[in-house]
């Protein structure tokens, strides 16, 4: 019935509004029915995962279930008690930046309903280190996994190599002197700010990765990969990756290719961003797959992108992902979408939680 409800009735009233308005609203919403016991004993009646056991230890953290947050919903880390209550076995807070950052110009989000996309162009708009972490600090859930990504500050001052990098580390250390995070992201693959992809090449992300690599910690850290990169250019920087002892990637980031929409005139013309959503679904996939081939068990592999239903993302665990990361499924195919996912992995690859 929840399922019915949400396509037929929900999801065609919402998509009558602008998107970033109803994200805003629902995070707002999300965040004061949190607040309350009925509300989540509420939320969890209706989309908490009840199925066989599902829960996954990698990297030595446990999660309930393998479906995971991405980046890019919760900037600022304002749902923690409500995502535990909806299928989610962790979340990745962010993407965090050290300067506070207003993000782009709007509109920042747009929907392509036919091509079952969003474009996205809000330019890493989140409230700063200092606050995002004083608040996750605050209320740690408990049996739930938080991991931050951490970027580089969309603002003029940072575009340079060397301030950039500084400023990369400057949002670590602050997380990691806070003690706040179970694990960090490197986020080098957002498109949409001040000086482009900086570190989505080899001889720059090995800088990087070096300073951050001073950053004392015992975090695992994952690197949010590209998906537009020909194999050789990725396996470059995969190489740079392992070189630097990551613990892994996720695979991946936004799609830029505009023709690989089901529907190419659904995009407006003059609009900047990137695709979430279906355009990012077989790239990230192959992409899973043929670094699970290359590298063997040397990386933990996190499979983002195109998930929009439980198959979508049994392709990415069949390709050799351990977790999975999911937005617009969520928002196209709705918020039970979790649950299924988590019963589909049970039944096929069984609990291997305590």
């Amino acid at each position: 019935m929840l399922p019915f409800l949400y396509q037929r009735v929900v999801r065609p009233v919402l998509f009558r509004f602008d998107p970033e308005m109803i994200h805003d609203s629902f995070v707002a919403l999300g965040e004061q029915v949190g607040r309350r016991r009925a509300g989540r004993a509420l939320l969890s009646g209706m989309y908490g995962y009840r199925g066989p056991d599902a829960s996954v230890t990698v990297d030595g953290l446990r999660y309930r279930t393998p479906v995971v947050l991405a980046a890019g919903f919760d900037y600022n880390g304002r749902l923690l008690r409500v995502l535990p209550r909806m299928g989610f076995g962790g979340m990745e807070v962010g993407s965090v930046t050290a300067l506070p950052t207003p993000g782009n110009a709007p509109p920042r989000m747009s929907r392509l309903v036919r091509s079952r996309a969003i474009v996205v162009n809000k330019g890493l708009m989140n409230q700063g280190v200092e606050v995002v972490a004083e608040r996750l600090g605050g209320a740690p859930p408990s049996d739930f996994v938080v991991g931050v990504s951490v970027a580089r500050s969309n603002r003029a001052e940072v575009v340079g190599e060397e301030e950039g990098i500084e400023d990369y580390a400057a949002c670590l250390e602050h997380l990691v002197r806070n003690d706040v995070g179970d694990f960090y992201t490197v986020n080098i693959s957002c498109p949409n700010v001040h000086g482009g992809e900086s570190f989505s090449e080899p001889a720059r992300l090995r800088r990087l990765l070096t300073r951050l690599g001073q950053v004392e910690h015992d975090r695992p850290v994952y690197a949010k990969m590209p998906i537009n990169p020909s194999w050789d250019e990725f396996r470059r920087l995969a190489d740079v990756v392992a070189e630097h002892g990551l613990h892994g990637m996720v695979i991946g980031n936004l799609n830029k290719e505009y023709d690989e929409l089901l529907h190419p005139e659904e995009a407006p013309a003059s609009y900047q961003g990137g695709l979430a959503g279906l355009p990012c679904r077989e790239r990230s996939t192959e992409l899973l797959a043929r670094t699970r081939e290359a590298y063997g068990d040397r990386f933990t592999l996190v499979g983002c992108g195109g998930i929009l239903s439980a198959d979508d993302a049994m392709e990415k665990f069949r390709a050799g992902a351990n977790l999975v990361q999911l937005i617009s499924g969520m928002i196209f195919t709705g918020p039970h979408l979790m649950g299924r996912i988590a019963g589909a992995w049970a039944r096929e690859f069984g609990g291997q939680g305590a």
